[in-house]
């Protein structure tokens, strides 16, 4: 594994819009003759992901994994002389030990991981789902045991919304102004961003699992798509209706960050995609979407009128995180994108790179663990995520971000 860590130039986290890195990056030697494993390689988010790895570093030796040989070989076409193919089954573990020989980073990115019982992530990934984040996490003695970093939730969302919603914390207890009090996660994607039936699949699985939110400390189980909010995602995006849904990153915020309430919702497009969650959260039990089986029927059924709507809809991203605290100081995050298919693999590619620069220490971490720990240096890694974004700022009040801020009068704006 690299152990150099190379920072490039910081900037002021609270003045972040339309942030551009110049590509490729001047990284180490070491960092850039790395070896890098993409599970899932040929699926959207991997795809993606080995895209802007090979973007941010057209040196990285990036090894794709999945089990499709004819979309892996046409992957390694597309990404050049420094990738090849390799036919694995990660639930295969001889298959998958054999294929990660000499590999200095493995990326994660076969889900959905909703209900997935085995654990075999070996550094990153991009899991999405409470119960397997929580495994992943178990086994941080064995991986410091063993001199290994990791990562999990380490993508888009959850991922870099973890690490705006840390910064946004140290922002406010650096600056001593009031203690953080209530955090809320708000996520908009039109249609399923184009990332495909795995996607539609974890939707369908989160209708499944009851909404873990925290109120003043305590933890609260909540129907899921359920308590609609009306949120304004600020320039490019507008308003959108949001729903409860049951994230990771709900939880580790409340306990990592110290923020006694914590909440996520998540909303798509067109507006009556949302309805139909709803009416099936109303019409089926919460045991339905529990059988793998049954919501693999239910993706064969949908994908095609959802591939349809995806053309209609398009696949913009927006993610909002709002911190309120004590002193009545409301400060927010924004991160809007013309592509989720591209954005994730900027975001996901920005916590590889972090682990090949050497900047995560030994052991299994969530990306909001205190910097130095799990990211060296996040403002680093929020420039490289930003990759193309139409709006991305950070720490600055609602009424200067919003489409539609309310005035008081005399120019005084909340």
């Amino acid at each position: 594994m690299a152990g150099a860590f190379f920072r490039l130039q910081t900037f002021s986290p609270t003045a972040m819009a339309n942030v551009d890195t110049e590509l490729p990056l001047q990284l180490p030697k070491n960092v850039r003759n790395s070896r890098v494993m993409v599970l899932g390689g040929t699926g959207r988010v991997g795809a993606s992901t080995a895209t802007a790895l090979s973007k941010f570093c057209p040196d990285l030796q990036i090894v794709i994994g999945g089990r499709n040989r004819v979309k892996g070989e046409a992957m390694v076409a597309t990404l050049g002389r420094n990738s090849r193919f390799v036919e694995v089954d990660y639930e295969n573990v001889e298959l998958l030990e054999a294929a990660l020989r000499d590999v200095d980073l493995v990326v994660h990115t076969a889900g959905p991981f909703q209900q997935t019982e085995k654990c075999t992530t070996a550094y990153i990934d991009v899991c999405d789902d409470t119960n397997y984040s929580q495994k992943a996490k178990s086994f941080k003695n064995k991986a410091i045991d063993a001199n290994i970093p990791a990562i999990t939730t380490a993508g888009i969302y959850p991922g870099v919304s973890n690490v705006m919603a840390a910064e946004l914390v140290r922002a406010v207890r650096d600056e001593s102004k009031g203690e953080p009090e209530r955090l809320r996660f708000y996520y908009y994607t039109a249609g399923t961003g184009g990332a495909g039936p795995t996607i539609l699949a974890t939707s369908f699985l989160l209708l499944g699992e009851e909404v873990v939110a925290y109120n003043k400390g305590e933890k609260l189980k909540l129907k899921p798509y359920s308590g609609m909010l009306n949120i304004d995602f600020g320039k490019g995006i507008g308003k959108r209706d949001v729903f409860l849904l049951n994230l990771p990153e709900v939880r580790t915020a409340h306990e990592i960050l110290g923020v006694p309430t914590v909440s996520a919702r998540f909303g798509t497009a067109p507006f009556f995609w949302n309805w139909g969650m709803l009416a099936l959260t109303n019409l089926l039990p919460l045991e339905y979407f529990r059988d793998r089986s049954k919501v693999q029927n239910l993706v064969q059924l949908f994908d095609p009128f959802v591939r349809a709507l995806d053309g209609l809809a398009g696949e913009r991203v927006s993610m909002r995180v709002d911190l309120e605290c004590s002193n009545g100081r409301n400060t927010v995050g924004i991160f809007s994108h013309r592509r989720l298919s591209q954005s994730v693999g900027f975001s996901t590619a920005a916590f590889a790179l972090a682990v090949l620069e050497g900047s995560t220490q030994p052991g299994v971490w969530f990306p909001e663990e205190p910097e130095g720990i799990a990211i060296e240096a996040r403002e680093v890694l929020l420039r490289r995520a930003a990759q193309g974004t139409i709006n991305f700022v950070m720490n600055k009040p609602p009424w200067m971000v919003e489409t539609e801020p309310k005035e008081l009068g005399l120019g005084i704006y909340v």
